[in-house]
């Protein structure tokens, strides 16, 4: 009798198994949108790699939607309202988990309005100045902030963005006053450094790499634990006495709340499936990006991590949204 139980048990747990990877097979039946709330840097490359190798493995079209905009909260805010169907996708990054945290009036939270499907990439930043600003080290530049009060500026890609708070740290750190110029994306912010109308910008390595590499910008450091192969000379924050100025730009893809567990499954076995293919990995590479992979609950608990680190960053730096 008790031999027959556990048999019929593990029937129903084969036929569940079975039902959920056919339910599976039968997704996606449309094109996918891929929301990318930025459209320039790691983000675009990550893109359209996600487009390029996610097709195929899922049989249908990926289509990338860019939605710059708010400091890239408006991609997000459509990517939550969206059907919870899997057909729609979001590419995150660092600036969204932390973005409830410094402005209330932000629609969505990471946490609650997004199923995590997988952690896929980090990329160091670099702080990187204006060659015509009399500076090579970190040191140097808040030397020059504090000896001219409000009059250095730096740009951001919007008020409340990652590279707000992280240049945020910076002046904190530097215990200097300097102009924070937000605009309406990174790619803006960097085009205006390039034109010398801002004096600093804290970028990821993929956007700066060839300014920086042809020199139309220096970098004074990245913001990393080790140096970059692109970049030996660049020291790190550490070495450029600023230990605590550590910021690594993070993306993951999510769907909607409410989606489906085995589309999320299905989802992060094939995202995996490029993470580690090795063509994949060495253009990532060469760029500056570090590919990665992760389980659901993985991802959801390293964001937990950064909110909360970050959190503690705007309480003690006390940064506020303008």
């Amino acid at each position: 009798m008790k031999t027959n139980a556990i048999l019929r048990g593990g029937a129903c747990a084969l036929l569940i198994i079975f039902a959920s990877v056919s339910r599976a097979q039968d997704y996606p039946t449309k094109p996918v949108r891929l929301v990318a709330p930025f459209s320039t840097g790691a983000m675009q490359i990550l893109a359209h790699i996600f487009s390029e190798n996610l097709a195929p493995l899922l049989g249908q079209p990926v289509v990338v939607d860019y939605r710059p905009g708010a400091a890239g909260n408006l991609g997000m805010e459509i990517a939550a309202k969206a059907p919870p169907d899997g057909h729609t996708l979001a590419l995150v990054t660092s600036s969204h988990a932390i973005a409830p945290v410094l402005n209330p009036k932000v629609r969505y939270d990471l946490l609650k309005d997004f199923a995590l499907v997988s952690f896929v990439a980090t990329v160091p930043n670099l702080v990187v100045v204006h060659p015509s600003l009399p500076v090579k080290t970190l040191k140097e530049l808040a030397q020059l902030a504090r000896n001219n009060p409000g009059k250095l500026t730096y740009g951001s890609g919007g008020t409340g963005s990652f590279t707000h708070l992280t240049n945020e740290l910076f002046r904190a750190l530097a215990k200097a006053e300097i102009v924070h110029v937000p605009y309406k994306g990174g790619s803006i912010a960097l085009t205006n450094i390039l034109t010398g109308e801002v004096d600093m910008v804290v970028v990821t390595v993929p956007a700066t790499l060839p300014f920086v590499t042809t020199g139309r910008l220096r970098a004074l450091a990245v913001l990393s634990p080790e140096r970059l192969p692109q970049l030996p000379n660049v020291p790190t924050s550490a070495q450029g006495g600023m230990p605590e100025l550590v910021s690594v730009a993070w993306y993951g893809v999510v769907a909607p709340a409410g989606v489906r567990p085995d589309i999320v499954t299905r989802l992060n076995a094939e995202i995996a499936k490029i993470m580690k293919n090795a063509e994949v990995r060495q253009r990532l590479a060469k760029l500056g990006i570090d590919p990665v992979g992760s389980t659901p609950a993985a991802f959801q608990e390293f964001i937990r991590a950064e909110v909360t680190r970050w959190s503690r960053v705007i309480r003690e730096a006390r940064i506020q949204i303008e």
